[in-house]
């Protein structure tokens, strides 16, 4: 192998681990918003409730009035217990868990009542139950 073919390579290994490193979905899922929990300290960040009454619980940004106040890839849904919290947005069931395991997943749900308009847009949200 000549020494220019094994550089070619070498860019080419360094380009595919740096878009496996940009893998770790949205700003949201970065954030911890939709990851399981037991209470708010298991939760990564200030302003964050756990939401018990999920099985696994849910991890979601509370007291949003608006998509603004969430981070992207998520919006501000109103829960049933009529406090308004950031929840994932989602296109399929695998975008729900990036950070719940399997006994915990959440599924990608159009039941969610988001305070914005929300047109087709769907919400993960974990079986009832916590």
């Amino acid at each position: 192998m000549t020494h220019r073919a094994l550089v070619l390579l070498i860019v080419l290994g360094l380009g595919l681990l740096a878009c496996g490193e940009d893998d770790n979905g949205s700003e949201a899922d970065r954030r911890g918003v939709g990851a399981q929990c037991a209470s708010a300290d298991d939760c990564t960040e200030e302003g964050q409730a756990c939401l018990t009454t999920f099985k696994g619980g849910y991890c979601g940004v509370q007291d949003c009035d608006a998509d603004a106040d969430c981070p992207a890839g998520s919006g501000c849904v109103n829960h049933d217990d009529g406090n308004n919290y950031c929840f994932l947005i989602c296109a399929a069931k695998d975008d729900c868990n990036v950070n719940r395991d399997e006994a915990n997943a959440s599924n990608c749900s159009s039941s969610a009542t988001f305070i914005e308009v929300a047109g087709t847009r769907k919400a993960c949200v974990p079986p009832s139950g916590g």
